[in-house]
């Protein structure tokens, strides 16, 4: 049996239409950087994706660190204050895991790049991943040594909640 002319064309809308709920459906991500992985980047990661799947948003988040090497005392997986911050909000970490390194990789499959503290990081990306520093957008977090930790990682609920609302307004 033929396809008539109409039938193919319809066919083909029909696989345009495809591919494009296909694109909207697709697994959007977010990326947050800091120093070490560990405490600012892994609260925003975790929270980011409590939310998202509350939302029911197609976003899921990853963290990883521009400067590991300047987290060589941190004990554990996730810093305390991470895990303390997260069981006030009724969150459980995700299964843990290590710290990680940024690599090129997790930038170019970033949908959305967010690094903890611009003064800090801005020139650890331009040394280590040049040219991707102005692809970035900058909260101003401070770390431990600049912020109480009660005082950071409210902060970051705070810009992870505005962060949500933009993302569930222009999915509409």
């Amino acid at each position: 049996m033929a396809i008539s002319q109409s039938n193919r064309f319809r066919l083909g809308q029909d696989h345009e239409a495809m591919i494009e709920n296909w694109r909207k459906s697709e697994m959007k991500r977010a990326l947050f950087l800091c120093t070490g992985n560990y405490y600012r980047s892994r609260f925003a990661e975790e929270l980011f994706n409590h939310h998202a799947r509350r939302e029911g948003l197609n976003w899921r988040a990853s963290s990883r660190a521009l400067a590991i090497e300047k987290g060589a005392d941190n004990l554990g997986p996730i810093s305390p204050f991470t895990a303390r911050a997260l069981s006030e909000r009724n969150i459980s970490p995700s299964p843990s895991r290590l710290p990680a390194a940024c690599r090129i990789q997790d930038l170019e499959v970033a949908d959305l790049i967010v690094a903890m503290k611009e003064a800090e990081h801005r020139a650890l990306l331009e040394d280590r991943f040049a040219g991707w520093q102005d692809r970035v957008t900058y909260w101003h977090v401070g770390d431990i040594d600049s912020a109480p930790p009660d005082e950071a990682t409210a902060l970051i609920d705070h810009m992870i909640r505005n962060l949500i609302r933009n993302i569930r307004t222009c999915s509409r």
